[in-house]
């Protein structure tokens, strides 16, 4: 599975609300671009993407996709209150696709599930972003509580060591993503964080995606700068941190393949 396969951004604009938020890409991405990221916008022509299919009558989020959502927001966004019900209502249309959705806002969850919710729809998966020990312990507990048949959390960007060892050993947690800060002002990600989280994640048997280094990156005392994100998500392959372990080679050329068809599409545009 390719976890930066899809996105769908039903609304735009969010507010920053924690540590995690100071570099927020996307308050970067609007502001090259003239935009106000405060100001929270419903995407009336893209709300209903899931449900969409192109000129061939193929859906335009195939059968089998994982699609990340809100990539440029937050789905529990209290802004969004008014349009949620319609998102949710593509989502229960389309049970053979597998939404991320991605809160910093875990507190709101269970009050803004849809009615036939029940024990957790198949096709989801809740993750909570947690960047420091701070947030884990403020954020995960709430995600221990959501009726979901699908857990993970997100260490992104990964600005504090943390210890996620109490939360793993419950086994309601499927996956851990890691990954370090971009943009202007980005905070450095020691290798050793990660380390420690790559040894709690393989003692409970949790799955550890180590995504990408960040912009800094620090190793026996030393600090690499890599701006790059191909090199930062092959730096990050090559250290070794996934659990299980992978094939680094076969991932590294699955990396390069993603970059060089990316390259392609955005030519023809």
């Amino acid at each position: 599975m390719d976890i930066d396969d899809l996105t769908w951004n039903p609304w735009h604009g969010c507010h920053k609300c924690s540590e995690g938020c100071q570099n927020c890409y996307a308050f970067f991405l609007d502001k090259r671009y003239g935009r106000d990221t405060s100001h929270i916008t419903l995407n009336a022509s893209n709300i209903d993407l899931p449900v969409k299919k192109d000129k061939g009558g193929n859906w335009k989020l195939p059968s089998g996709s994982f699609v990340r959502v809100c990539m440029t927001s937050d789905f529990f966004l209290e802004e969004a209150d008014q349009w949620r019900n319609e998102a949710w209502s593509y989502i229960r249309r389309r049970p053979d696709v597998t939404f991320s959705l991605l809160t910093k806002r875990a507190d709101r969850v269970i009050d803004h599930l849809p009615a036939d919710w029940g024990n957790g729809w198949a096709n989801v998966q809740f993750a909570v972003s947690a960047e420091n020990q701070r947030r884990v312990d403020e954020r995960i507990p709430y995600l221990l509580k959501f009726p979901s048949k699908h857990k993970w959390v997100s260490i992104k960007p990964f600005i504090g060591e943390v210890d996620l060892s109490k939360y793993l050993a419950t086994g309601e947690i499927e996956t851990v993503l890691a990954g370090g800060e971009n943009y202007l002002g980005s905070r450095p990600l020691h290798y050793e964080w990660v380390k420690n989280l790559h040894e709690q994640c393989k003692a409970h048997g949790v799955r550890l995606i180590f995504g990408q280094t960040g912009n800094l990156f620090i190793k026996d005392g030393k600090e690499y700068k890599i701006r790059n994100r191909t090199d930062q998500m092959i730096q990050a392959l090559k250290s070794g941190l996934h659990y299980p372990a992978v094939d680094i080679d076969a991932e590294i050329a699955k990396v390069i393949e993603r970059k060089e068809r990316m390259k392609a599409l955005r030519a023809k545009k």
